[in-house]
Formats: structure tokens, sequence, C-alpha cells
């Protein structure tokens, strides 16, 4: 289920806010059950069976934190005593360290398996075949199936278990509360990431009041609008040109930029409408997106793209590993170490991989340059215009189906297409819906404030082109055929 659908919009939605706001007098905990019951029929609809895997992943995780915050196995006997935040930076028994250490293998060996068997087994038997060994191959018809949002909701219960260890966050003592906190159907299959510190105290208390309702609307109005006016139809053009044989040098261009608008507005829309959600139920959610292609270098691209992934990236994984306090070299290591796994963290694929090269060796060298964008001192426009075909050009591995089929598409932004179809191509990706909706996308990238700030006050003018903006796009959902969404694979 999406939340560009009409069975979320005119059927799920009313409901679930319906049950939650006539429960609201029965207080925050019976909230909290009513948004698992909902949580886990979101999240169960397209396939049931997956929600027996996040299930566990919750009960693995609430009892590895319970553990940790004990100190000991033995919680029948420590069961009715007060759970205590532990002491930042203290020392921690050998039961402690083993709770972690079971809650990060049985996360990452369950998102490991199920993101990178079918690549594990398909790049095995095209080694064995390269090395003339045909006979040596797996023919097995065993494939596996990627649960919605595994990637999503993995990080965020894993980023409670090392809050609890860490002493940055006390353990929940009610199953309840956690398992809310995991399967919250706002940000349960596409994010924002959300750190459990950052939701701890809203889950146990939040106020629902008229102000938060009428801006979540707002936030979810327009991040609908992202999505069905800007993202589908900039997603059909990229698509033409992505799957033509050898697009001219400005088809190209035009069609790798269609896809930097593509991805921006369908994953920025759908936070939006997570964040919208969150603030009609009472919660206050992170701002994810803050107009990325504005950026004047990659390292201020990655404070504004994908904000909670960045975060979640430095503090679980470039912190630990060092992060800049063991000397330059160490640091750009660190740097290419964590985007190259941000890379995988996409999907299995050398392509993946490849993006998040680009994006780590660009850091490194910004880095060693002092942070000063690709122009150096130039104008802030060139280095904005430098950074966005950096970003495009990275986006072409991230989009092309192979490594053969990326390095054909830059040869097209090159100008070495072999042109075939061209006119075809024209026809279908100039015409003047395509084109419009590709320059209002444009004048929205770089010339409008972002969602967040539009809705922090909400005036009868703002409400009246907002909600035309929101008719439009339901209006809209009525004609499209073509409404995809890029993360859910993720």
């Amino acid at each position: 289920m999406v939340f560009s659908s009409y069975l979320f919009l005119f059927y799920f939605l009313p409901v679930a806010l319906a049950v939650y706001y006539l429960l609201s007098r029965a207080g925050n905990r019976v909230l909290n059950y009513s948004l698992i019951f909902f949580g886990y029929l979101f999240y169960g609809w397209a396939n049931p069976k997956f929600i027996f895997l996040m299930a566990a992943t919750t009960v693995v995780d609430w009892l590895a934190s319970v553990v940790i915050a004990h100190g000991t196995w033995r919680l029948w006997k420590v069961w009715r005593a007060p759970v205590g935040e532990l002491e930042r930076g203290g020392e921690r028994n050998r039961v402690q360290r083993w709770a972690i250490v079971l809650s990060v293998v049985s996360n990452l060996a369950s998102l490991g398996f199920f993101k990178y068997f079918n690549f594990g087994v398909d790049s095995y038997n095209a080694l064995v075949g390269a090395l003339g060994w045909p006979e040596g191959q797996w023919d097995s018809v065993f494939r596996v199936v990627l649960p919605l949002g595994i990637s999503f909701y993995t990080f965020q219960s894993l980023s409670y278990t090392i809050d609890v260890y860490r002493g940055d966050a006390k353990a929940m003592k009610h199953f309840g509360d956690f398992s809310c906190f995991v399967s919250m159907y706002p940000h349960l299959v596409a994010g924002p990431i959300l750190q459990f510190s950052f939701l701890a105290e809203q889950l146990e208390g939040r106020r629902l009041t008229m102000d938060k309702f009428a801006r979540g609307v707002a936030m979810f109005a327009l991040g609908m609008g992202k999505k069905v006016l800007l993202a589908n139809p900039c997603g059909k053009v990229a698509d033409t040109v992505f799957e033509a044989a050898g697009p001219g040098v400005v088809d190209a261009w035009y069609g790798v930029t269609a896809y930097a608008f593509q991805i921006y507005f369908d994953f920025s829309g759908y936070s939006d409408m997570a964040i919208g959600l969150g603030l009609m139920l009472g919660f206050v959610f992170a701002k994810n997106f803050d107009g990325p292609y504005r950026s004047g270098s990659l390292t201020e691209f990655w404070r504004r793209w994908h904000i909670s992934l960045s975060g979640w990236l430095r503090d679980y994984l470039y912190v630990p590993l060092g992060g800049n306090r063991r000397g330059e070299v160490r640091t750009y290591v660190n740097l290419m170490v964590v985007m190259l796994l941000g890379g995988l963290w996409h999907g299995a694929s050398a392509n993946f991989v490849i993006w998040g090269g680009i994006h780590g060796g660009g850091l490194a060298v910004e880095r060693w340059a002092g942070k000063r964008g690709w122009a150096g001192m130039g104008p802030v426009v060139v280095r904005r215009v430098v950074t966005f075909l950096v970003v495009c050009v990275a986006w072409v591995f991230f989009r092309a189906v192979d490594f053969g089929s990326a390095l054909r598409y830059l040869g097209s932004l090159c100008g070495m297409g072999r042109e075939e179809g061209s006119v075809l191509i024209g026809g279908l990706i100039w015409q003047r819906y395509y084109w419009v909706s590709f320059a209002v996308a444009a004048v929205v990238v770089w010339g409008m404030p972002q969602s967040w700030d539009l809705t922090r006050r909400i005036t009868w003018g703002k409400f009246l082109w907002i909600a035309a903006v929101f008719l439009a796009a339901v209006a809209m959902l009525f004609a499209q055929s073509y409404n995809p969404f890029i993360y859910f694979i993720f």
C-alpha cells in the first residue's frame, strides 16, 4: 500500500484517523496499540507473510534492550525493577555486550539475506562461468523476495538497541511502546529513518492539537502534489530516455535531469506525506530534505539530501569508524567506506556501489580541499551548477539497469550516442505535458521554499492553493496509469 493510492486515501487513512481520534481520551498507550494494529495492517496488505519478519525483529531488539538495561539474562528476577538509563561511555558487562551483538548480527543478517542473497548467487555463477567452470554454477530455483521497507525499519530498530547500549536512550519497559515505534505506518516502508532517541518522549506522551493536524494536512497535500504532479511525469520522461538504445546528447541530458527531478520529488514528496501523517497523529518528525539541488558542494548536498539516512550513517557508522579523529588519511578512508556501504544499502548491484564511490570520492576530495566545493572559491551559481552536474552523472549509475547501460548513457551525455530512433524518442518526451511538468519541477527545485517552511504558518490564501494542488493530484491519480515509487525497492 502506498500513500498515493485510492486505497490509502479513501479507505485506510479515514478509518485509521477516525479510530485514533475516537480513542484519544483513552491515553497514549491505547493510541500506541491502535497504531500497531494499523501499522501491521498497512505493512501486511501486499504480503502478510512479511509481518512475521518485522515482528521477529521487534521482539529480538526489545528483549536485547531490556537485557542491556538490566545487565542480566535472568529477566524474571528483575522484571518489576525500574528500567534505568545507562551511563554514557560507562563499562558494559559481558551479558550487555553479547546482547548488543545479538541485536546487530540478527538485524544485519536478516537485511543481508533478503537484500543480497539473489545478488550473491548471480555473482557466484558469473564468476565460476568466467573461470570456465560452468558445472560449478548453482542452478537454484530458490529466489528471495525483498520485503518492503526492510532497510528502513531495520535501521530504525537497530538504532534503538545501540542508543540504549550507549546510554543515549532509556530502554522501554513496555513492549507496545517500542513496537509502535517500529511499526508506525507513516514512516514504516520509506522513512524518514527515525532514531529512537528523537522519538522516545513522544511515544510516551504527545499532544493532539488542531495546529499540528492542520500543518500535517498541508504537508501531506504538498507531498502528494510533488509525487503525482511532478515526480510521475518526470519519471515517464526518464524511463523513456534510459530505455532507448542510444539517445542524442540533448535527449540524454533531458532524461537524466528528469530522473534527478523524479527521484527528488518522489522521495521528498513521500517524506512530506510521512511527516504530515505524523503531525496528524501528534508526532513531530524531523525534516528529511532541505533543497539538496541548491547545494554548492557534495558535502552540503549530503546535509540536505535524505537527512535522516545521512544522520544515521554519521552516528552509527562514520563516528564509530573514527570519523575525522584519526588523521586525514583515515578520514578519507572512512568517508569512502561509509558512502560505499550507503550505496550497497540501496541495493545489491555494482552500480549502487559505484554511485556511492562517486559521492565518497567527492566528499574526500572536498575535505582535502577544505570543503570549498568543486569550484573552489568561485561564484555560488558556478558551484551549484557543477555540484548538480556531478550528482546527475552519479544518478546515471543509480538509474541504469547495469554497468554497461550506464557507460552507454554516459557516452550519450558526451554526444557519442547512436541516436537510434531519436525522432520517435523526441515525439514521446517533448510533448507539452512533459516539458511543462519538467519546467515547473525546475522552478520548484530552485525557486520555491521548502514544504517544511511553507507550512509553518497556514493562511487562508495558502490554504486555498495547497487545497488546489491536492485536488489536482487526486484528480490526476484517476488519469495516470504510471504511479511507481522508487524507494519501495530499497
